[in-house]
């Protein structure tokens, strides 16, 4: 007899769904380390924090990218959680039905331009292609000691990525490498993204 399918699905769980989880909630914590706002100069604002997490987010696809067509499906259902986590934030932070999808398509313009600029400025002859392109994203066009030690962070990530073992990365076993030690704290101590993604105002 049909008629409860989806009631007896609930017993039967993706095991991809815990991967794909775990995977999201590394790059979360890993985004929401202190360095980066305080020693790094990455604005600790809704944005800068959105886009911590974007860049991680592409570094992470593109090793996934790498890797079969099954870890490339689990590098898209990792995006479509991060689109279910933006939606989710902006309603908690009062953004009203009609203006979400306007704000999804703005955050989603965002992401597919900087992957675009990371991933070419990754592959450029140039050494300081991705200092620049982060530069230009995250600190508002102002080049200087954040973008190079960013970019530098994020080099050593890929390399990181590139050793890591490609079967717990797909069982969800993603390890970041901790920001360099601080070096000059600031004085900007606001409050960092809330585990499930982006903080309420």
């Amino acid at each position: 007899m049909l008629g409860k399918p989806m009631i007896l699905k609930r017993f039967h769980p993706n095991p991809d769904d815990r991967t794909i989880r775990d995977l999201y909630g590394a790059i979360v914590a890993q985004a929401r380390s202190l360095a980066f706002y305080t020693s790094y100069g990455v604005p600790d604002t809704v944005q800068g924090r959105f886009d911590l997490i974007v860049l991680h987010l592409v570094l992470l696809l593109a090793r996934l990218d790498c890797e079969a067509a099954s870890a490339r499906g689990i590098g898209q259902k990792l995006f479509d959680l991060f689109c279910r986590d933006l939606d989710a934030n902006l309603r908690e932070m009062g953004v009203g039905d009609l203006a979400v999808p306007k704000r999804m398509r703005h955050f989603g313009e965002a992401f597919y331009g900087r992957q675009a600029a990371y991933r070419a400025a990754l592959r450029s002859p140039d050494g300081r292609a991705l200092e620049k392109a982060l530069a230009r994203n995250i600190f508002d066009g102002v080049n200087g000691d954040g973008p190079r030690r960013l970019a530098r962070y994020a080099r050593d990530l890929l390399r990181e990525f590139e050793v890591h073992d490609r079967s717990a990365l797909l069982r969800g076993a993603v390890a970041f490498p901790k920001p360099e030690p601080l070096s000059c704290l600031s004085q900007n101590r606001g409050i960092l993204p809330r585990p499930g993604g982006f903080p309420s105002p």
